[in-house]
Parts: C-alpha cells; structure tokens; sequence
C-alpha cells in the first residue's frame, strides 16, 4: 500500500495562536457536509480516537497543552461524576422557578410588593450578563475548578436570600446566586463534553438534562410545601446540604477536559487575565442591564413612555453599538467572537434551544397562576397539577437521547419537538374555568414532548465546533437561553397584566382593576375580590383564565419560531464513524 501524502490541513480554531497548521502522514476521516470531519492525525501519524487532535512531548510522552484530551471517565467515577453533576443542574433549574409560589409570602413579610420584579430580575440580569465572560474562562481554565468557583458563590447568594433580614438584603442575594449561575449550566454540560466520547453525550447529556427540567417544573411545587408548612426560607436552604455534598464529590474526582488544560496557579490566572476581554466585558454588563433595567421597569413602575424607560433603551442601544465596535476590533480574542457566531450552526443552534426553552420557563411561571387563581387550588396541589408536565417532558428527554444515539440525526426530533410544543400551546391557550381535568392532563403530556429537541442544539454545536471552541460556543448559547428567558419572562407578564386589567374592566366592572392586579394570583386572594356568594365570580375567573390564554400565544409563537430555526442545523450523523481495518485504504 502507497504511503499517504503529505497533507498541509489547517487546524480548525478560531483562537488566535492556534492556526498554524498540522504537518503528517495524514490520515482523514470522511468529510461530511464540507467541512473536516472530527478525526485528525496525531504527532505519531496516527488517528486519534473519537476525533482527537492528540499532540504528545516526544520526551515525556504527556499530551501537550491544547492537545484533545481522550482520557475519558468510565466506571464507579462515571456514576458520581454523572450524580454530582445532575444534582447541580437539578439545584440550578430548582432555584429558578421555586420562587414562584413563594413570593406571595416574602412580599407580606417584607411589605415589599413594589420590589416583586427584582426578586427574579436580580437574577437575570447578573445571570445573562456574566454569561459571556464564563465561556472565555472555561476555554481557558480547568473546568473542574471554574465550576466549583461559581457554584460556591451561588452557594453564598443562596445563603444570603434565606437569612434575608429585609427586601434589600433579599435582592443582593439574589443577584449573587444569578452570577454564581451563569457559569453553572454552561459548566456541567462543558464537564459532560470532556468526561464522555462524542458518540456516547446525547444519551448522558439527555438523562442530566431531564432531571434538570425536573427541577424546574417541581420548583412551584417544593416552594409551596415548604411556605405552606415550613418556611419560604427552607426555599434557599434547601440549596446547602445538596450542593455540598455534590460538591465534595466533584472536588475529589478527577475530572478530565476537553482539552489538556495547565494547573490552576496564581501565575496562570496573571497569564489568563488579560485575554478575557475585561474591556468588552465592561462595555457589555451596562448595556444588558440598562436594557432589562427597561423592561423591567416598563412593565410594572413606569409607563413605556417615560423617560426613565426611554433613557435606558437609548443608553442600551449605543452601549451596544460601542461594544460590537469593540468585538469587532478583537476579533478572535473577543468575549464573543464574531467568526464563531457567523457561523450558522452557531447562531441557528442558539436561536433553537433559546426559543424551545422560553416555552418551559414562560409555562412554568404562569400554569401555576391558572391553576391557583382560576381552579381554587393551593400552591402545593398546584405543582401536583403540573406532574403531567414534568413525567412526559422526562421520558421525551431521555428518548430522544437514547435515539439519537442509535439512530444518528438530531434534526427530526428538534423540529418534532418544536411542532408538537406549538400544537400544545395552542390547546392550553384554550383553558377555561370549565375546562376538565382530562383535557388540561392531556395537553400537558403533549407539551412534553418539547424534550425531544431540549438537548438539539448542543449536540449540533458539539459536533460541528472544534473541542478549543466548544466551551465559549456552548457559554453563547446558554448566554442567548438567559437573555430569552429575562426578555420573554417580563414581556409574558406585562401580556398577562394588561390583558387582565381590560377583561376585568370589561368581565367584572364591579372589581377596580387595580386590586385585581394588586390581589397576585392566589386562590384566596382572587376570590376576595368579591363577595361571598357574588355572581361576579365567575367572571374574574374567567377574566384570569383568558389572561392566562393570552399569554400561551407567545408560547405558540416561540415554539413555531423554534421550529423553523430547527431546519437550519443540517443533517449531520453524530453516531461514531466505523474506523478502517488495518491494511485498508
């Protein structure tokens, strides 16, 4: 057999410093859809396995620093790997919608009714901001440790919210768990990455990600056991024991990433500082702020039309400007890099699971205030209510990722997921005061079937980016999940009041408007509204109801949107490629 050719094959990085090129006796995998597929030489002339760029000290036989790391986490680690890391997700998704049940009863507590918004867009804004900025430090430092870095500071937020002494002290708390987040998700799924083969993520991944969702879906549930029978601090609590017994499992396995990495030290963090793009970092954190600071107060304290809303859209918008100005000039050193995200598997990618996962949380915050307000039940048997919800979404998830793993696309089940999410939405937004238990339990196990697209878009970043790019490509797009979220949760609120105060005004004129509003969307305080035995009744039920519905459009719109961005990720087979006999061409 002749002896390959010498190939000159660039290597695919958009980091500066890393695209002189590998010289070998190359041996290449096939090439699907024009790009380079996984597999390249190693310095031996060898294929690395599962797609490693593999490069060893001919002296010390070690992987050099860049390498791709193949040393994968198999066995009893894999289990406590995989535990440690589920119980994170579990935590992180749990403590954004636990607070739903429970503010009714911190704002009593606090007489802080005003600050309601904060409560959760404290969260948000520290959460989507800092986003960018934890891609750059995962591409760059072990992973391991910068995970354990943020998960201790959402330890201290959420310590902070359950010793709060005031309202103040409240939101402070909050908005320290929100940074603590945004290295959190982006985190756990960059820990999957680098512990487990490309071909084997999609099952693993769908198994963290369902049990995550679950965490989600419950939190009403939990946030309502414990205000009802405990305390609404037992909410945060409850984050400690957990996470720090996860933690103390992380901390003494050893967790390989994606790529060769070097220690954790004081000169490495000196090293790695200046590349972080502080700059466009601190031209980025005003801009979102100012712009969600808008929203934010839009909806609930000023008028859109205020100058105060005015003013901070403005200063958003050329804060804005300035920073893509800046991206722009560092180029592949920037916080966002713009030859990434040009990429349309990048942006597509993004768009897709950011949408898909609005329908989760904008669904999660509302179905509880129909189930309260308009069907009478408490906050606890409200989250039961929800069940069908989070044991369909669980089984969808996990299917999807065990299919996907047998039979390759990832493409069919996002745009299943996506259309079966808008067919659902637009039977919810048919809820009435009347409408039977049957149907709200079957369209809800219809909405489920959104898990099947959940895990989509990081599949199709993982498979298409090199593994140097996959940290900060997998940190865009849970950065694009938060800032959807923050967007679409306040604009779902401002469509629910709105919409309230009209059908009150129009259902029930008898009710001022503005104590319907003031009332929350508790069964006792809905009801209070009028007086006993009131023919009235029925129709602030049903001016709840449609307020409700009305907020579903923008689950039907954000589910059809994720469905045409689905088309867009390509047809690509993500199952491992058979490798050629020895002695074969």
């Amino acid at each position: 057999m002749e002896k390959s050719a010498e190939l000159e094959v660039p290597r695919p990085s958009w980091s500066k410093g890393e695209n002189e090129t590998v010289s070998s006796a190359a041996t290449l995998r096939e090439i699907e859809g024009g790009q380079l597929a996984d597999t390249a030489p190693n310095s031996s002339g060898t294929a690395a396995p599962d797609g490693g760029n593999q490069t060893t000290d001919s002296t010390t036989g070690k992987l050099e620093e860049g390498a791709e790391n193949t040393d994968y986490v198999t066995g009893y680690k894999l289990i406590i790997l995989l535990f440690s890391i589920t119980m994170f997700f579990f935590l992180l998704m749990l403590d954004m919608s636990i607070i739903s049940t429970a503010v009714p009863q911190i704002t009593s507590d606090f007489h802080s009714l005003e600050d309601i918004g904060w409560y959760s867009g404290a969260y948000q804004l520290t959460s989507a901001t800092l986003q960018p900025l934890t891609g750059k430090l995962y591409a760059r430092v072990s992973a391991k440790w910068v995970f354990l870095f943020f998960f201790f500071i959402f330890e201290v937020g959420s310590l902070l919210c359950a010793v709060s002494q005031s309202s103040v002290m409240f939101i402070i708390g909050r908005a320290v768990a929100g940074m603590g987040s945004s290295g959190l998700q982006n985190g756990a799924l960059t820990i999957i990455a680098g512990a487990l083969p490309l071909e084997k993520r999609p099952v693993y991944m769908g198994f963290v990600m369902a049990f995550g969702q679950i965490g989600l879906i419950v939190g009403p549930l939990i946030g309502g056991v414990f205000t009802q029978y405990v305390s609404w601090r037992w909410c945060f609590y409850i984050n400690l024991p957990l996470g720090g017994i996860a933690g103390v499992f992380l901390a003494f396995l050893n967790v390989p990433d994606q790529t060769t990495r070097p220690q954790v030290s004081f000169a490495l963090l000196r090293k790695i500082i200046p590349k972080l793009d502080l700059i466009g970092f601190a031209i980025f954190a005003p801009a979102s702020i100012m712009f969600l600071m808008a929203l934010q107060f839009g909806s609930s304290e000023y008028p859109w039309n205020s100058s105060t809303v005015i003013g901070l859209f403005v200063g958003a918008g050329v804060a804005l400007g300035i920073f893509l100005f800046w991206e722009h000039r560092e180029g592949d050193d920037a916080m966002i890099p713009f030859s990434m995200v040009r990429k349309r598997i990048v942006w597509v990618s993004s768009m897709q699971y950011s949408l898909l996962m609005t329908t989760v949380f904008v669904l999660a915050q509302f179905a509880p205030i129909y189930f309260q307000s308009v069907k009478g039940v408490g906050p606890s048997l409200s989250g039961v209510y929800m069940l069908p919800n989070i044991l369909s979404g669980l089984v969808f998830v996990i299917l999807s990722g065990v299919l996907v793993t047998r039979l390759g696309y990832y493409l069919p089940w996002a745009a299943f997921a996506a259309g079966g999410t808008s067919i659902a939405a637009g039977l919810i937004s048919t809820w009435n005061p009347d409408t039977t238990t049957a149907f709200w339990v079957g369209s809800q196990i219809l909405y489920g079937v959104r898990g099947c697209g959940i895990q989509a878009g990081l599949i199709a970043l993982q498979n298409s980016l090199t593994p140097a790019e996959s940290a900060v490509g997998i940190a865009f797009l849970i950065f694009c999940q938060n800032f959807a979220a923050a967007v679409f949760s306040v604009v779902a609120n401002t469509i629910f009041t709105q919409t309230l105060l009209k059908q009150i005004a129009t259902l029930a004129p008898s009710v001022n408007p503005a104590d319907a509003l003031a009332a929350g969307g508790s069964a006792a305080a809905v009801r209070a509204l009028v007086p006993p035995g009131s023919p009235d009744l029925d129709n602030v039920l049903l001016a709840f109801a449609n307020s409700f519905d009305t907020v579903c459009y923008l689950l039907i719109a954000s589910a059809c949107l994720s469905f045409v961005a689905s088309w867009g990720m390509g047809w690509v087979d993500v199952r491992k490629k058979k490798e050629p006999e020895k002695g074969e061409p």
